[in-house]
């Protein structure tokens, strides 16, 4: 069993009941600007053991009938054809999406926000078409001369004022976005500028769970949050106004730090004085306070700033980048003293392919056992220590064979013979159909396959980058996957 230290229930008691608490505050309506993921934060999930991928939407789930669902994308991104690189899909395809999501859910999805918006910009324009068609509001944003730093002309007709109003009808308006760089803050700024003009009252607060204000700098938590955005240049430090006002030392990041004073300003100009004195104070996150078992997180996040190191490594490796990201995360992992081999399934996998002088894998099962498999004439590696992972799982002898050679064999006949296919060796997707088929007549295959949600979680290290469709089958089943940054064949072209 897998060890816990976060108290899930904890967490969306005291965190729906803060939230509350901050429109209250404000008397009127609360622009809440949701930064990482609301839905799906595997981040999250992995450094802090019991927060569950689903916590968010969950947690604002006690609150639905009071909350709005904005979702704001810039149209600079449509441009740009920007892409959600954990999904594979666009920030227009990911808009939609998001809608469902919310809709499935029970939430108010109100409308959509374009930021950066010109009228010369034609993807935007017909993305914009195709909400109207589908009888999404649409309101548009315009990018403002000055900003963030000319707060006369941001609080100004020409400037917010400039921006079309986006009508809501609930308390709690929460701000999300397809990804960062969309404009979530600056959408809440401008309602509540529109609002103050209005004679509405209303106010804007934040909420990201990291870095967590409340731990130390050097947490392991933290640091995992700055190895997750070394792509941002994002750097944890000190807030030092939140010091100067109050004597504390709480944890923040340079980007919030940085343009704090701007902020404070137009809340002035706006308002006519700010709410807060810090940028910490804009928060709402509860997450510090709902660690039940700080040494599991710990652990949890030293492990999750070594896969971050990898990540960044292939990262490299695939767009023949310099060794920028790496090389940061590789600083943090020396100020946590761990370094690579301490991810329990690094050593298992190079051992094994040292032996064998082939491709090999290695996964660790959730009660601590390492499991390998090696390349054959019959599997790949992966699909290998798939079916051995599977047979630990469920108690069946090492042996014991899942698939019939004659099932294989006939499966790579089709592969080579009439796909096309160079590789004769199985992938995990032909093996988990394999095995499938297999469960209708086999008891073994039929046990084997019912251990497949207890693969989730799991993690895993291979000695070359894997291909497409074993990414996806790994992601598929919530396996946390770590690579060596070396191709198994020398090639020029690659499958994206």
């Amino acid at each position: 069993m897998r060890k816990v230290g976060f108290d899930r229930d904890k967490y969306l008691a005291l965190q729906s009941e803060h939230i509350e608490a901050r429109r209250e505050q404000f008397g009127g309506k609360l622009y809440l600007e949701f930064g990482g993921k609301l839905f799906d934060d595997m981040h999250a999930s992995r450094v802090l053991p019991g927060f569950t991928p689903d916590n968010k939407i969950e947690m604002l789930s006690t609150l639905v009938d009071d909350v709005e669902i904005v979702i704001v994308i810039s149209a600079e991104d449509l441009s740009r054809n920007k892409v959600r690189a954990d999904l594979g899909i666009g920030y227009d395809a990911d808009t939609l999406r998001l809608i469902d999501e919310f809709r499935g859910r029970g939430f108010l999805v109100g409308s959509v926000v374009m930021t950066h918006w010109s009228d010369d910009n034609r993807p935007a324009k017909a993305f914009r078409r195709k909400l109207e068609r589908l009888g999404i509001r649409v309101f548009r944003h315009f990018p403002i001369k000055g900003y963030p730093h000319d707060v006369v002309g941001i609080v100004s007709e020409s400037g917010y004022g400039r921006n079309e109003y986006v009508e809501t009808s609930r308390d709690v308006v929460v701000i999300t976005a397809p990804g960062p760089g969309s404009g979530k803050m600056a959408t809440c700024l401008s309602q509540v500028y529109h609002d103050h003009q209005r004679g509405i009252a209303s106010g804007y607060a934040k909420f990201e769970t990291f870095p967590i204000w409340n731990l130390p700098l050097d947490h392991p938590v933290n640091v995992a949050y700055e190895a997750a955005t070394v792509d941002l240049d994002d750097v944890n430090m000190i807030d030092p106004f939140h010091l100067a006002a109050y004597g504390e030392q709480v944890v923040n990041y340079n980007r919030d730090v940085e343009v704090f004073p701007v902020l404070k300003a137009l809340f002035e100009r706006v308002l006519g004085e700010s709410p807060y004195a810090s940028p910490t104070d804009m928060g709402v996150n509860m997450a510090g306070l709902c660690i039940s078992d700080d040494a599991v997180c710990r652990k949890a996040s030293e492990q999750e700033v070594i896969r971050r190191y990898f990540k960044a490594l292939v990262h490299e490796k695939r767009d023949e980048l310099e060794s920028t990201q790496s090389d940061r995360v590789a600083l943090l992992m020396g100020q946590l003293g761990i370094v690579k081999e301490d991810r329990p399934t690094v050593l298992p996998a190079l051992d094994l392919e040292r032996r064998t002088k082939a491709p090999a894998s290695a996964i660790e099962l959730p009660d601590g056992t390492i499991v390998t498999g090696k390349t054959s004439e019959l599997l790949g590696n992966c699909s290998a220590m798939l079916l051995d992972a599977l047979k630990a799982l469920a108690g069946i002898d090492p042996e014991v064979k899942l698939l019939a050679t004659e099932t294989i064999e006939a499966i790579q006949t089709l592969k080579t013979d009439h796909l096309g296919s160079r590789n004769p060796r199985l992938h995990t997707d032909e093996v988990l159909i394999a095995l499938s088929m297999s469960a209708n007549t086999d008891d073994n295959a039929r046990r084997a396959r019912a251990e497949l949600h207890h693969l989730r979680g799991c993690d895993v290290h291979t000695t070359t980058i894997l291909g497409t469709v074993d990414e996806g089958i790994f992601r598929n089943l919530g396996v946390n996957v770590t690579s060596e940054p070396v191709y198994q064949h020398a090639r020029l072209y690659r499958k994206k």
